[in-house]
């Protein structure tokens, strides 16, 4: 009788928050912080810079500002979090979205093509070249850091020649144009929102419907219920702030719709499946009967596909295309972004929310410091101390979990 009463399984399912309090718990003992440490310093930051600006971030026009700053990198981010959990790296993903944008620029204003004919052969030439990236480090064996290095210097050459000698090319093409310039108010946002809510309050249920049919632990239905609502009340607060000065940006419903494919992706997917497999351990994941080869030219090709489609955003937001396009932060902060969301480094674990998340934490960061006119340079330092914790608690998670095992 004790020892049921001890289980910790049916302690969470019968006792609602107190099962919930003792999992996480029984998690932070074995080194599983999850997310957590990311939710506590994304408020410190938040409170910081509410104090610090006089109440300015949190002005409705400041918020959606911020949330079109998030649109591009966090686009980007999604597809560095898929590389990283195969435990690799691709330097090329903040210059290939330049290069991606200058090619919809040349398409459309030089060459006279329709923005969607534009924005579709941009993307593409992404996934050509994230093609090719998987191509020549799965058949020659290469680490992805040198070739992707190599990349890095070649294309940042490609979008220097596509700019040609003018510098810098204007976007007039009211398709390209609306993706940042496009917003939603009232009923329409407050809809997406709820969309959202039901896609996370179902996948949750499913899960636990799933996990108790296999005899494995489950949330109780109380805290399942606690945290759609929680996520349902924070929303609706967000879009009615975003409400009161233009509304939610389309950019940042992209951006937001790709994170929830991907989610779905890496969840509900086989491909999804061999990807954390071949992440956890390569070898296994062969032996398993895995393409193990072709899952990472995949994983490559999405990657690139996502800098070019991060690219368009940018430039969207910019209403230009200019010769330093996707040469600045956007390498730093689209992987850390995945890294500080809880990405590990190491392979095998993450989500595609990591990319939501930590470019929430990054662009909260900028945003705040540009309202106290910081200095460029400080922000850098900021955001790379941010990095450099967020991998330490990483590590330390990680030993912490082969200590508990």
């Amino acid at each position: 009788m004790s020892t049921m009463a001890n289980d910790p399984r049916l302690i969470a399912d019968r006792s609602g928050l107190a099962g919930l309090v003792t999992s996480w718990r029984r998690r932070l003992a074995s080194g599983d912080v999850g997310q957590l440490p990311v939710v506590i310093g994304l408020i410190l930051i938040w409170g910081i810079f509410l104090f610090a600006s006089n109440g300015k971030f949190f002005l409705p026009i400041n918020l959606v500002n911020l949330s079109l700053q998030m649109a591009a990198t966090g686009t980007i981010a999604v597809g560095v979090v898929f590389v990283l959990l195969l435990g690799e790296i691709d330097l090329t993903v903040g210059v290939l979205s330049g290069l991606s944008a200058a090619i919809m620029a040349v398409l459309n204003v030089k060459m006279g093509l329709p923005g969607p004919v534009a924005v579709i052969l941009a993307i593409g030439s992404g996934m050509l070249i994230g093609l090719f990236h998987g191509f020549w480090i799965t058949r020659f064996r290469i680490p992805a850091f040198v070739v992707t290095l190599a990349g890095l210097v070649a294309w940042q050459g490609a979008l220097l020649y596509v700019i040609g000698a003018n510098g810098t090319i204007n976007l007039r093409d009211d398709f390209i144009t609306a993706f940042a310039g496009t917003f939603l108010k009232g009923p329409s946002g407050y809809a997406l929102g709820a969309l959202l809510v039901a896609y996370v309050g179902l996948a949750a249920w499913l899960n636990r419907r799933r996990r108790r049919a296999a005899g494995l632990h489950a949330e109780a239905m109380s805290v399942l219920l606690l945290r759609v609502v929680g996520l349902a009340v924070a929303l609706a607060i967000a879009i009615t702030a975003l409400d009161g000065d233009r509304g939610v940006p389309l950019s940042f419903v992209l951006l937001v719709t790709v994170v929830v494919l991907m989610d779905y992706v890496l969840r509900r997917t086989r491909f999804g499946r061999m990807v954390m497999a071949v992440g956890g351990n390569s070898e296994a994941a062969r032996r398993a009967g895995i393409p193990v080869t072709r899952v990472r030219v995949v994983v490559f090709m999405l990657a690139s596909t996502f800098s070019a489609f991060g690219g368009v955003l940018a430039a969207s937001r910019l209403l230009a295309v200019e010769q330093g396009t996707g040469t600045g932060p956007e390498l730093l902060n689209a992987i850390a972004a995945a890294v500080i969301g809880g990405t590990s480094l190491f392979g095998g674990r993450g989500t595609a929310w990591a990319a939501l998340l930590g470019i929430l934490v990054i662009q909260s960061i900028s945003n705040g410091m540009d309202l106290l006119s910081f200095q460029p340079s400080f922000k850098l330092m900021v955001t790379g101390a941010v990095l450099l914790a967020a991998v330490t608690i990483d590590a330390l998670a990680r030993s912490g979990r082969k200590a508990a095992r």
